[in-house]
């Protein structure tokens, strides 16, 4: 999802996708001559990994490698993209989710495009229906997340809603991130706007801050640095047991843990859910459209579907993609995430970054 923000847990999971996506690079732009291109580049965020084989598997069934150029936060990459409109850095762009969807589409970054398979891609996450800018990967919720240890050792139970959060039990717990700068950040605020409206949304941040909630720049550092069930917390003597994470990240705690663990030891808020569909398009301006075209079409077939659950932590759009068993033994489904629709996030969303910081960081 983002961001990041996606969910890579230690240097161990960072280390897998610089190893994977580079190995399976090329820097060449294409043949002399106006010969067929053989490198379709993917401009991304930094949480973007896919398995080596995989990639293989499309340069077997096109002729194209695919380059990986990652370009930091979702919304770091997103406004790199804007700077570099109509002489892209790349072909494809991957990672753009609906919280900042609209700036993109404001700025006609993308080619429309009608990916072959979209027939496959369940209804909801079809947001540019109709106009194909836009072609839905993978989708995701933006969760508080808890130190199961931590919870059972003061025997309290974890909070489960946004309203247990600004509990005085609860003082001092919470670490989030900042959604000028995070895409989980601006999931949660988003989250927080939906349930408690547009403007109740204030008031339930000003009782969040003065239940001790504590702001950090990215999802890197709340998590790894500040958050007491994470593996990287743990290293680092951190002391908050509540972070806004992704539903998904029990699994990853689970894969990465050393020694695995059975059970995974943090939980979800399951009320605190926010949803995050991303996308990718072809960059206007692309080199190699075609190439940009057919990698399209490969990010939501069933074999690149069913390879992001383990390396993105994830979830696939494509029906037929079957989730693998430690991500459905581990992970949790949300019924029932917050949602709210791309124009209405288009007309509030710098206006409520804006009031936040206003509220909370000053």
């Amino acid at each position: 999802m983002s961001t990041t923000k996606k969910i890579t847990v230690g240097a161990v999971a960072a280390a897998l996708g610089v190893t994977t996506l580079t190995a399976c690079g090329d820097d060449s732009g294409g043949g002399s001559g106006g010969a067929k291109p053989k490198t379709v580049t993917l401009v991304s965020h930094d949480s973007f990994n896919a398995s080596g084989a995989v990639l293989k598997e499309f340069t077997k069934q096109t002729g194209y490698t695919v380059k990986v150029l990652k370009s930091g936060d979702a919304g770091e990459a997103v406004n790199k993209a804007v700077l570099t409109k109509g002489a892209p850095q790349g072909d494809v762009f991957f990672g753009v989710d609906n919280t900042l969807l609209s700036r993109a589409l404001d700025n006609d970054l993308f080619e429309p495009y009608e990916a072959k398979g979209l027939d496959r891609v369940r209804e909801p996450f079809q947001l540019d229906k109709g106009k194909h800018r836009v072609t839905p990967v993978d989708f995701g919720d933006i969760c508080v997340n808890y130190d199961k240890k931590y919870f059972a050792d003061k025997k309290l139970a974890p909070p489960q809603t946004f309203e247990d959060l600004a509990k005085p039990a609860y003082r001092d717990l919470l670490v989030v991130e900042n959604p000028e700068r995070s895409s989980p950040g601006l999931g949660f605020l988003l989250g927080t706007a939906a349930a408690y409206g547009d403007t109740g949304w204030q008031d339930y941040w000003k009782r969040l801050k003065a239940n001790g909630v504590k702001v950090v720049d990215s999802w890197e550092i709340a998590y790894n640095q500040e958050f007491s069930g994470s593996s990287g917390g743990k290293k680092a003597k951190a002391d908050r047991p509540l972070v806004v994470s992704y539903a998904s990240s029990p699994p990853a705690e689970v894969l990465y843990g050393e020694p695995q663990p059975k059970t995974a030891p943090t939980g979800v808020s399951t009320g605190t859910c926010f949803r995050q569909i991303e996308f990718a398009g072809l960059l206007k301006g692309a080199k190699n459209p075609d190439g940009g075209k057919a990698l399209l079409d490969f990010l939501i077939g069933k074999t690149f579907q069913e390879d992001m659950p383990l390396n993105m932590f994830v979830h696939p759009v494509a029906k037929d993609a079957r989730l693998p068993e430690l991500f459905t033994q581990h992970g949790v489904v949300i019924d029932k995430p917050q949602t709210m629709a791309p124009e209405k996030i288009a007309e509030n969303r710098d206006q409520w970054i804006q009031s936040w910081s206003s509220l909370v960081l000053k």
